[in-house]
């Protein structure tokens, strides 16, 4: 079975100093979270936090495959209608395909720019991807079988099925054991 997607998982966490006409922001800003023109996401309204709002929302959303950038819109609600905020566009490889896994949750700021494209902010996220089980080998998928715990295959002793990877250094016999060290 392919995967045409994959789960993205983002908590939007806060964000600093937001201006809407050079002004602070007072009440009633909200992110919407893109990862292409027909999905998106929305926070909650932080009525409370001004130009320094904190929303700790966790969206949950099928990212396809060939996504390059996840899009956060901030905006604030006032009684004049909604104003764009700022904007940030997340690559794609800064969370998948670099040093740590994709599945591990990394933290990361990003600067927003307002619809002149002046600095406005920065916003803090914090986001993995949540892989399914059929992008593991199916080698190791066929030998779990249920719960069985199994050793070298890439299925954690503990019988999990998050298809954590087994990494083993080999050891050379031909050689003296303290010439290792």
């Amino acid at each position: 079975m392919e995967t045409k997607s994959r789960t993205l998982e983002i908590t939007v966490l806060s964000a600093e100093d937001l201006r809407i006409d050079n002004k602070p922001v007072k009440k009633n800003a909200y992110v919407v979270v893109s990862v292409d023109p027909f999905n998106n996401k929305a926070t909650k309204v932080d009525g409370e936090g001004g130009s320094y709002p904190s929303w700790n929302d966790k969206l949950v959303m099928e990212m396809p495959l060939q996504t390059r950038f996840v899009t956060l819109l901030v905006k604030c609600k006032g009684s004049r209608g909604e104003k764009t905020v700022g904007l940030a566009r997340i690559p794609v490889m800064d969370f998948v395909g670099g040093y740590s896994p994709a599945t591990c949750l990394q933290f990361l700021s990003y600067r927003l720019r307002d619809p002149k494209g002046l600095k406005n902010g920065i916003i803090n996220v914090s986001l993995r991807v949540k892989e399914p089980l059929q992008d593991c080998s199916s080698q190791a998928a066929a030998a779990a079988g249920g719960n069985a715990a199994t050793i070298g295959l890439g299925i954690p002793i503990d019988g999990r099925r998050d298809c954590g990877m087994v990494t083993g250094i080999p050891i050379w016999t031909g050689y003296p054991s303290n010439s290792l060290f």
